[in-house]
């Protein structure tokens, strides 16, 4: 994890360079605002990654004589059965079809974000998957 956080820094340093050139060559404010909010967002990733390699074990990608197998096993628990994303995902689309129609659409979709954003956190703290 060590090693994509200084990839994502040095991203952002030359994303930063590349937003300077732009910025005084063309003048225009559209794109060098893009790219500063991509310096900013590589940043952040950048930083978040380097922060984290220091609290975590070196994995198999930090060490230069790792092969491919010393990566295996199990990488994370995901939900098999949830249905907190489709709410999700149909909040998000309706809000975004709120920018298109109409403002008002944005507002009737907030409680469906929501709903499904708590619903999604809170998953396994109630019912048959609550933990003992």
């Amino acid at each position: 994890m060590k090693i994509q956080g200084h990839m994502f820094i040095w991203l952002s340093v030359f994303i930063l360079a590349v937003a300077v050139v732009y910025g005084v060559w063309s003048k225009e404010p559209v794109g060098t605002t893009a790219l500063l909010l991509s310096f900013g967002l590589a940043l952040m990733v950048g930083f978040y990654l380097a922060f984290t390699a220091r609290r975590v074990d070196t994995g198999a990608q930090d060490n230069k004589d790792a092969d491919v197998a010393d990566d295996a096993g199990e990488l994370g628990f995901f939900s098999p059965h949830s249905w907190q994303p489709l709410g999700l995902g149909l909040g998000a689309a309706i809000a975004f079809l709120g920018v298109a129609i109409g403002w008002w659409l944005v507002y009737v979709s907030l409680p469906i974000i929501l709903l499904s954003i708590f619903g999604w956190v809170f998953e396994y703290y109630h019912g048959e998957n609550q933990n003992q």
